[in-house]
């Protein structure tokens, strides 16, 4: 069915499984753009995430939608290292051991995660967290986690090729609709996201253009 979500979330999917997927082994020990985490950890999480997906769209839901892919977002506060999850992550990705391994897990989840978004229906309503979600909104939301985490997988690789253009201004879009105001024209996708989640503190030229909206920031979604 054609739905400009679905199509968000197949287009960043595809460029983040390919990106993990043309990585050398060595880039596997390097740290990521999440803190606390090298790039093999932020591959383990992605065997998560796409775990979740193939669940939540086999999980049916009856009753009215309690949110959007705005709202299916909460605010956290910057992480404390004290969450079991984010403690498990680097002790699931150090036992596969080898990359290759890794690098299967994630294709062979992950493409099955790809076909189930394509073939989900859009209005269908889903269950996921304790909230009812149509399935479009459900994947609209992950195009921000997907954008994220590609930015975060490539953050120590400059050699790595970025977000396809339209998946970053999707996820800046997203974005904005969550902090309820824009960024700064002057700011590019990638820095707006970047600099809006925390992932790197505002110059001074930056905070001065984010005038009002410096002092909201980060926007630690969870």
């Amino acid at each position: 069915m054609d739905d400009t979500r679905t199509d968000d979330f197949a287009r960043s999917w595809t460029a983040l499984l390919a990106a993990v997927a043309a990585l050398p082994d060595d880039d596997f020990a390097r740290p990521s753009g999440c803190a606390g985490w090298l790039v093999r950890d932020l591959v383990c999480h992605l065997v998560i995430d796409a775990q979740d997906v193939l669940i939540t769209l086999v999980t049916p839901a009856e009753t009215e939608p309690t949110a959007d892919a705005v709202t299916y977002w909460d605010l956290v506060g910057p992480p404390t290292g004290d969450d079991p999850l984010d403690a498990l992550i680097p002790r699931l990705a150090a036992a596969y051991g080898e990359p290759r391994l890794l690098k299967f897990h994630l294709d062979d989840v992950g493409s099955a995660a790809g076909r189930a978004a394509g073939l989900a229906d859009p209005a269908a309503r889903v269950s996921t967290q304790d909230k009812v979600l149509t399935a479009g909104d459900y994947l609209s939301a992950y195009v921000l986690e997907w954008t994220l985490h590609h930015l975060d997988l490539i953050a120590h690789l400059p050699s790595s090729p970025e977000p396809p253009a339209e998946t970053l201004a999707a996820a800046r879009a997203a974005l904005e609709r969550i902090a309820g105001s824009p960024f700064p024209a002057a700011l590019s996708d990638t820095d707006a996201l970047l600099v809006g989640t925390g992932r790197r503190a505002p110059s001074e030229a930056e905070k001065a253009a984010l005038d009002g909206l410096a002092a909201k920031l980060p926007f630690v979604l969870g």
